[in-house]
């Protein structure tokens, strides 16, 4: 008789063959032959494919589908997938309640989650299907923390709804409630319009946190670029999953790992991608973070380096008039390198997992005629790019303000000091915020909150009271990508961790100067240093639980927001 187990497997089993192959595994096999896995299947690679379907949004409702077709295209390649799913929280509908904590942990949840699966069965190589904001950044996370062949790709973007006319997206949402509280819209116009803003799956759809993200990770080279903006409910969706499935098994035959693709030079390629499209202040958070797990040298200095010297080119919400569907037809994220490769300000050789640079990816660019979405870099948006980094006496360790739009860059104002974001909204709500003012948001930090809530329940409902011009808003938490106006953001150190936005009372003079980078308290250090000399820590909110677990870990928001033992 033939011994059955005499066959050799894949070279490209380097670490599943310890699972799977010899005598001794037989008992592992077993397990997997009752999945309905042959021996013929185990004696390929195994690619695990990583979903973040959920529920609880439309963010990642398609992803059933599209792991489908990864894994058939992945079966024809010679390998085999295994699927299994890990958790996403929605910022669209936690936002403004306690459920909001959950999200940036999530981050942290997923990388973990992705990490011990692939782990645990010793997959050779994994796809990590993407969607809501922090599957994004977490799925890259943990691909770098692996170091193992693959790839992340996004689901797409939602399309916009229509509305009176007109396209609209969560933004306009969020922006009716304050709308509605101040008495301009009717609570029949409310309804209507929520229930016309979001007409199926895909990701929120301006340049918000996911689509920034999402085209932050093609400029870093481990999303496939041509693929990963085509929006969810496009019929060439499922067509982009199936080439996933195929770059996944080359990258694993030839064991192309993030580690040889994600430099420097890709780093500061997505952070100008970030600046150049007016996307997210979260980009911030996420990019240290992945940086962090390759031991890569990042910090805000690069991103203020960056920001100055890349202008905003892409004319995209929410300082913008377009959507992230508007932007796959005018050429996509290629168009944007494009203009930026031609400019000298990315780095057209780094590498990509479809196998070919930057800037050939940029050079096979497709613009539509007429498209209005991307401009020129030498008639951009704006001259500078869509973030600064200040820092002064109230933000030692520096903070974010995002510009994406024609925001002032100078306020002076008596302080509102809030300790919460519900007591923040409660007085937005009651008409209690006066043009001049200086909203302060704090104890909303990675540790203080903890989980560092954004603030689009309350940023939005005092753009819909038509304060947006009128007013500057801080915190040690974080906004939306949907957030606009002068709004600065990611304070540090924050202030359950006794930073100096601690010691701020109603009435301190408050200065955001941002051609100056600085954010300052018009009090001299000594009264500062009393003030906090004076502060006791608060309690922590939760005495238990993965709350409680991640503000014992957290890294300060200027380093990523990370977890550390």
């Amino acid at each position: 008789m033939t011994d059955p187990y005499s066959e050799p497997s894949s070279s490209a089993k380097r670490r599943s063959a310890a699972l799977t192959d010899g005598p001794d595994r037989a008992p592992a096999r077993a397990m997997l032959k009752g999945v309905g896995f042959s021996d013929e299947d185990l004696a390929r690679p195994i690619i695990g494919v990583a979903t973040t379907w959920i529920e609880t949004m439309p963010c990642n409702l398609n992803q059933r589908a599209l792991a489908t077709a990864i894994k058939a295209s992945i079966r024809e390649a010679g390998a085999t997938p295994m699927e299994f799913n890990t958790i996403s929280i929605s910022d669209g509908v936690s936002m403004g309640t306690e459920g909001m904590r959950a999200s940036l942990v999530s981050r942290e949840v997923i990388a973990d989650s992705i990490e011990l699966v692939a782990r645990g069965h010793l997959f050779d190589g994994i796809v990590c299907l993407v969607g809501c904001d922090k599957t994004i950044p977490g799925s890259v996370m943990a691909l770098c923390r692996l170091d193992i062949p693959g790839l992340v790709l996004y689901n797409g973007s939602i399309a916009p709804g229509r509305w009176r006319g007109r396209d609209v997206t969560i933004l306009d949402v969020f922006e009716a409630v304050g709308a509605h509280a101040s008495g301009t819209m009717s609570a029949g116009e409310l309804h209507s319009l929520e229930g016309a803003a979001c007409p199926g799956a895909g990701a929120c759809g301006g340049q918000f946190t996911a689509n920034t993200m999402a085209t932050a990770v093609d400029f870093l080279g481990l999303g496939p670029a041509r693929l990963g903006g085509i929006p969810a409910t496009d019929p060439g969706k499922l067509d982009a999953a199936t080439e996933a499935g195929r770059i996944a098994a080359r990258l694993v035959e030839a064991d192309i790992r993030p580690s040889a693709l994600l430099t420097k030079a890709s780093l500061e390629n997505a952070i100008a991608s970030v600046a150049a499209s007016g996307g997210s202040t979260n980009a911030v958070l996420h990019l240290l973070a992945i940086a962090s797990e390759l031991g890569i040298e990042l910090a805000l200095e690069d991103f203020e380096r960056i920001a100055a010297r890349t202008p905003v080119i892409a004319d995209l919400k929410p300082g913008g008039r377009f959507v992230a569907t508007d932007m796959y037809r005018a050429g996509g994220s290629a168009l944007l390198m494009r203009e930026l490769v031609d400019a000298g300000l990315i780095d057209g050789s780094a590498r990509t997992v479809d196998g070919v640079t930057i800037g050939e990816i940029a050079g096979g660019a497709e613009e539509s005629a007429g498209q209005e979405v991307i401009r020129r870099i030498s008639d951009p948006l704006k001259a500078t790019g869509g973030l600064a980094i200040l820092r002064g006496n109230l933000a030692p360790e520096g903070c974010v303000v995002k510009l994406a739009g024609h925001e002032r860059r100078f306020h002076r104002g008596p302080a509102r000091v809030f300790e919460s974001e519900e007591e923040c909204f409660a007085a937005v709500k009651a008409q209690a915020i006066r043009a001049g003012d200086v909203v302060v948001i704090r104890y909303e930090g990675p540790a203080g909150g903890p989980g560092m809530r954004e603030m689009l329940h309350v940023t939005a409902a005092i753009v819909g009271e038509g304060l947006g011009e009128d007013i500057a808003l801080l915190t040690d938490g974080r906004f939306s990508g949907a957030t606009h106006g002068l709004m600065v953001g990611h304070v540090a150190p924050e202030a359950a961790r006794g930073g100096p936005i601690a010691a701020l009372r109603d009435g301190d003079i408050i200065e955001v100067d941002v051609e100056a980078r600085e954010l300052r308290v018009v009090l001299d250090a000594d009264a500062l240093a009393k003030r906090l000399g004076d502060w006791v820590a608060p309690a922590p909110r939760y005495g238990n639980g993965v709350f409680a677990k991640y503000a014992a870990s957290v890294s300060s928001a200027s380093r990523g927001a990370v977890t550390r033992p």
